[in-house]
């Protein structure tokens, strides 16, 4: 397998410009997840790795080899679509061997290679079917069983599952994942749903507007989030924002919060102007000693837990707590916040206000 270096990585198509400058690593067997919403330049960022776009400029290095300008079928890297793309007028032994026979590979050779993969993906039985007839699952096994008995150096995968349903698509992603972990394959995996990315990855970038956000581990992102898009996209419910006007120093104590003082999180940098405290709602309690004060305005019961919306001066946010605390729509309720997991933001930038230590900290994954 391989490790993969992005350099500076940019795409132009004529005046737009899909991926800006993005850098980050790919270490060798990891399960890599490329996140963002449509149009963010994911997808472009993989099939740049892939051969299948070329980059305006920057590196892709595979295993220390600059690949950036090499045509696809020299890159070895295999590809899994979302929709597919088998041979109709093949059965599936044959659809997963194709890229054998295409090269040349002895038949003996063949025969033992895709059997192999027949056994890792339990779809020994249906190799002598025709792929019309299978369900969407098995036919996304055959995809898969095409892409790993080339035994290439990395597979990438633009949504593979985003074509199944629901419950399906669950399983799939937990089968996935312990395929690629019985396997130790460099996988890098393109995805809009941020929680198969969650569940997933060992490491994730977040893009937007061909940007990268943020780049590391999945509970990285989602505690310490570096902007308000990242804090936005991630989390279910995702991270409240309390908006209010001030400045900010680290080791000052407090910020003022609609005329309560409220603690200045230990990670927190220097800003000034108007700012947000973000806070995610199972960090948010209801506290009725508490001087935040603010009207419930719907719950959402969700069995052991339940969501609480609540209106305050600062902005509307949602609180996770019990199901067994009772509380009523127009009721007023206090709220406090744990201390260690606040995250203060420049409204004006949308970056995390952060102290250098952490700033590194974060840039690092």
């Amino acid at each position: 397998m391989a490790q993969i270096v992005i350099n500076n990585l940019r795409k132009e198509f004529g005046s737009f410009t899909a991926v800006q400058s993005s850098s980050f690593t790919i270490e060798d067997g990891e399960f890599f997840m490329l996140l963002g919403p449509s149009g963010c330049g994911k997808t472009t960022t993989l099939r740049m790795i892939a051969g299948l776009e070329l980059p305006t400029s920057g590196q892709i290095l595979l295993d220390g080899q600059d690949v950036a300008q090499m045509r696809a079928s020299a890159r070895d890297i295999a590809f899994v679509f979302q929709m597919f793309a088998l041979y109709p007028h093949m059965n599936v032994r044959k659809n997963i061997s194709y890229p054998l026979v295409s090269q040349g590979m002895a038949r003996k050779d063949v025969r033992e290679r895709v059997e192999e993969v027949a056994r890792i993906l339990d779809i020994g039985n249906i190799l002598d079917r025709p792929v019309g007839g299978l369900s969407s699952g098995d036919r996304q096994r055959v995809a898969l069983g095409r892409a790993i008995v080339r035994q290439p150096k990395a597979f990438l995968m633009d949504e593979p599952l985003g074509a199944l349903d629901a419950e399906f698509r669950e399983r799939m992603a937990e089968e996935l994942r312990a395929l690629h972990d019985r396997m130790g394959a460099t996988t890098v995996y393109v995805t809009h749903d941020q929680l198969e990315a969650m569940q997933m990855g060992d490491k994730i970038v977040v893009m937007n507007h061909g940007v990268v956000e943020q780049f590391g581990t999945p509970q990285n992102i989602y505690d310490w989030p570096a902007t308000m898009f990242v804090a936005d996209f991630i989390g279910s419910p995702p991270m409240n924002f309390l908006h209010f006007e001030g400045a900010v120093k680290p080791g000052t104590g407090s910020i003022r919060l609609n005329d309560v003082e409220v603690a200045v999180p230990v990670q927190a940098g220097e800003a000034s102007g108007k700012l947000a405290l973000g806070v995610r709602p199972e960090h948010v309690v209801i506290d009725d000693n508490s001087p935040v004060r603010g009207i419930v305005t719907a719950t959402e019961y969700l069995g052991t837990t339940q969501i609480i919306s609540v209106a305050t001066q600062g902005g509307n946010l949602k609180v996770r707590a019990p199901s067994s605390r009772i509380v009523g729509v127009d009721s007023q309720v206090g709220l406090s916040f744990r201390q260690g997991a606040l995250t203060i933001f420049d409204t004006k930038t949308g970056r995390a206000v952060l102290s250098e230590a952490n700033r590194e900290v974060l840039s690092h994954g």
